[in-house]
């Protein structure tokens, strides 16, 4: 489900990417979802470092959902919730419900930031992890965080 077994690249491109969504949410969010969550990321990383955080991770794929159960369990994560559908087929007692919504965008950027907004109460936010330059990204305000190494990772930021 990842791309290396490499500790070095995983501690770097999977947790260090998951956890920097921290600076981007605001400090009081009391309820996440993690829109096309696949393998967990980044809601399982966010949810062992603020496990106050109510999350429910949405994948439509059964074997990654199967995993992220089991994952869920193992780690012994309390009030996670697996939702096995695809976000636009997702139940309306999730729309609106949620202070924040996140995702590792792999697709367009505006399309995962209007799902995301679907997820979101009323000023709540989105942030979508973008493509390194913005160029061509019209909604949204385009954030860059500085990461040890002198890396960066972009992300682009929505509110409701």
């Amino acid at each position: 489900m990842i791309g290396s077994t490499d500790p070095t690249w995983l501690a770097d491109h999977l947790l260090l990417d998951s956890l920097v969504f921290l600076h981007v949410i605001p400090p009081t969010v009391k309820c996440l979802v993690d829109i096309g969550s696949g393998a967990g990321l980044p809601g399982l990383p966010i949810k062992i470092v603020r496990p106050d955080i109510r999350m429910l991770l949405v994948e439509s794929r059964q074997r990654r959902a199967s995993f992220l159960k089991t994952a869920v369990r193992e780690l012994e994560l309390v009030d996670v919730e697996i939702l096995s559908e695809r976000v636009l087929s997702v139940p309306s007692r999730w729309r609106k419900a949620f202070d924040v919504a996140v995702a590792r965008c792999a697709g367009d950027v505006e399309s995962t930031l209007k799902l995301g907004l679907g997820f979101v109460r009323t000023g709540g936010m989105v942030a979508v992890s973008g493509p390194p330059d913005p160029c061509g990204v019209k909604i949204g305000r385009y954030t860059v965080v500085q990461l040890p190494g002198g890396r960066t990772r972009s992300f682009v930021v929505d509110s409701a």
